[in-house]
């Protein structure tokens, strides 16, 4: 659907820490690539892509944000008017869970309204696994997010994150029209 028409456009933006795999799910989706040999992401980048939500032809704005703390700014900057988030976190690495719950508040702060997934990405590194499915449920239940787990290598829940995080937020568009 590339240059289709839209009547709809949305504000997406992935957050997380550095090297948690935001750049491959979004290449992954809105590409349908995926390469091992990611450049670190400096600032955001942007990508789009026209779908179908709810009947209705979507496009979908997904700004890539830096995991790199030297950008924490400019990221933030993003937040405001943003419809919904994605907090990648890399199920191998302690840190990276850690710091979504770092940066939840401030992101609620600035979108009170936005939908928020938190995302346990890389599931096919299941013998690395340090985070449990249980404890990333745990933490998007009690912050009232929604949760699933990812692999952009293997390309495992990769549409769905971005449909069910689309989906939602075109719920709450059609609610309040």
């Amino acid at each position: 659907m590339a240059g289709a028409y839209y009547q709809y456009i949305v504000k997406l933006l992935m957050v997380g820490a550095e090297r948690v795999g935001k750049t491959s799910l979004l290449l992954r989706f809105t590409e349908g690539i995926f390469s091992s040999d990611q450049r670190a992401t400096i600032g955001v980048e942007y990508k789009t892509k026209v779908t179908q939500v709810c009947e209705k032809a979507v496009k979908l704005a997904t700004w890539d944000s830096s995991g790199r703390e030297v950008y924490k700014a400019v990221t933030e900057s993003y937040y405001r008017g943003t419809a919904g988030f994605m907090l990648v976190y890399d199920i191998t690495d302690e840190g990276s869970f850690q710091k979504i719950g770092q940066m939840i508040n401030g992101i609620k702060e600035a979108a009170p309204h936005a939908v928020l997934m938190v995302v346990g990405n890389k599931c096919d590194l299941e013998n690395a696994r340090v985070v449990s499915a249980e404890q990333g449920q745990s933490f998007a239940d009690e912050h009232d997010c929604k949760f699933m787990e990812t692999s952009a290598s293997d390309n495992v829940n990769v549409n769905e994150m971005m449909m069910d995080v689309a989906e939602a937020i075109f719920s709450k568009i059609m609610q309040a029209e």
